[in-house]
């Protein structure tokens, strides 16, 4: 019972929170914007009740250390959203990843991004049921191509915050009208420990709507605050990752119930945007008190604490162009600096990784010849700790250090 109580308090002390500050309110410029057919169908803007919209990526990269390229169609993703009427709408992605699938082959996969029904109670609060991304850190929600600098995602929204990550369950958001402030909080369903891999923090074990553990649950919840030219944020996330039910828990000697091996995620972040100037950081933080049984039932080499943060800086070239048709362009010069650990703290049964330590420089370009459409060039400095884990697959001796030269395009509409 006690661990089922403290998350139950928690979210219930969230939601009275959030009804307190939402009698009126009033939309910030940033959620204003309509780029896409997904944003029209979301601001309720939409000329036709079905919409149409999508976006995609496609790079080629090179791995200095192992002198091979790699070029791939990343993904395409074809939004299909309905309005009912003035209060429901139907949202939905359907996303394919490197072009192909094919059985027995690797790579390749199709999955939904989100299917997700929403209830618009008034014009600043509204519920979501089904398949979506909660409100955690920079990325998750906002991960089109023409949205962030890079070639590719940020590591530490890959690794640490695993994007896209989406789950089935039930969110509430909304609006203060007495300070600009913006929240969220959400139940969705648990992750599932047993599917935790070393090296890829605990990416694998979302569900991701397949078949999800109903025996777990999880509760996020996010505050936006905005000042002046500045948005900052704050998201958590508790859940449980024990996805059987009792007796076979009970067997496996792993903790059972709603919240039984909890695990948590903090981040905090910041973006700031003025006369052609942003700047954005993040700081992140997983704790996972329970790695210690994972690891006895399972061998999985997980680790009791991971982190990772970056902080990013780019300049619009066009930002003061004398000539008008490259003021409506964009060539956005940026840099990124990103550190993470994801074995920063392990038990006592698991084994340090240095190359889980990193650290990356990520300096570029990115071309918008209208806000739809971007083509984008990077080059990505990887160093990391000394490798302390034998890797029978490694032929060559392990290098510290690697360079990748990144070239890409993305699409939005």
């Amino acid at each position: 019972m006690k661990q089922i109580n403290t998350p139950l308090i928690f979210f219930t002390l969230l939601l009275f929170a959030a009804n307190s500050f939402c009698q009126t309110a009033r939309l910030t410029p940033a959620q204003q914007l309509v780029t896409n057919g997904e944003d029209s169908l979301t601001q309720s803007v939409a000329k036709n009740n079905t919409v149409i919209s999508g976006y995609g990526s496609a790079f080629y990269q090179y791995n200095k250390n192992n002198q091979k390229g790699t070029a791939t169609l990343e993904r395409c993703v074809l939004f299909v959203g309905h309005q009912f009427n003035n209060k429901i709408a139907f949202f939905s992605e359907t996303e394919i990843e490197n072009a192909k699938v094919e059985g027995g082959e690797r790579g390749g996969e199709i999955s939904l991004e989100q299917a997700y029904l929403r209830f618009k109670f008034n014009s600043h609060q509204y519920l979501v049921a089904g398949l979506f991304t909660p409100r955690i850190g920079l990325l998750n929600e906002n991960h089109l191509p023409v949205n962030f600098n890079g070639v590719e995602r940020p590591i530490v929204e890959e690794l640490i915050i695993p994007a896209t990550w989406r789950e089935l369950g039930i969110g509430f958001y909304g609006e203060s009208h007495q300070m600009p402030l913006n929240y969220s909080v959400a139940l969705i369903n648990g992750l599932n420990a047993a599917a935790f891999v070393h090296g890829n923090g605990i990416r694998e074990g979302r569900a991701e709507g397949k078949e999800a553990p109903a025996n777990n649950l999880a509760i996020t919840a996010s505050v936006q605050y905005f000042i002046g030219n500045f948005k900052f944020q704050l998201s958590s996330y508790v859940g449980g990752t024990t996805a059987f039910g009792k007796n076979e828990a009970d067997t496996l000697r792993l903790q059972s119930g709603l919240f039984g091996a909890p695990l948590y995620l903090t981040e905090a972040d910041f973006q700031f945007e003025k006369n052609g100037f942003s700047a954005k950081g993040i700081a992140s933080y997983i704790s996972y008190s329970q790695a210690a049984a994972i690891n006895k039932t399972f061998a999985s080499n997980i680790s009791s604490g991971m982190y990772g943060s970056y902080a990013e800086v780019a300049y619009n070239l066009f930002e003061n162009a004398k000539k008008e048709k490259w003021k409506q362009q964009k060539l956005n010069a940026f840099a990124r600096y990103e550190v993470l650990n994801l074995n920063s703290s392990i038990p006592g049964n698991a084994l340090y990784d240095g190359t889980e330590k990193q650290n990356h420089l990520i300096v570029g370009l990115g071309y918008l010849p209208i806000p739809n459409v971007v083509i984008k060039a990077d080059v990505r400095l990887l160093h990391t700790g000394p490798q302390t884990i034998a890797n029978p697959d490694t032929a060559l001796p392990y290098r510290q250090n690697n360079t990748f030269i990144n070239l890409g395009i993305g699409w939005s509409f």
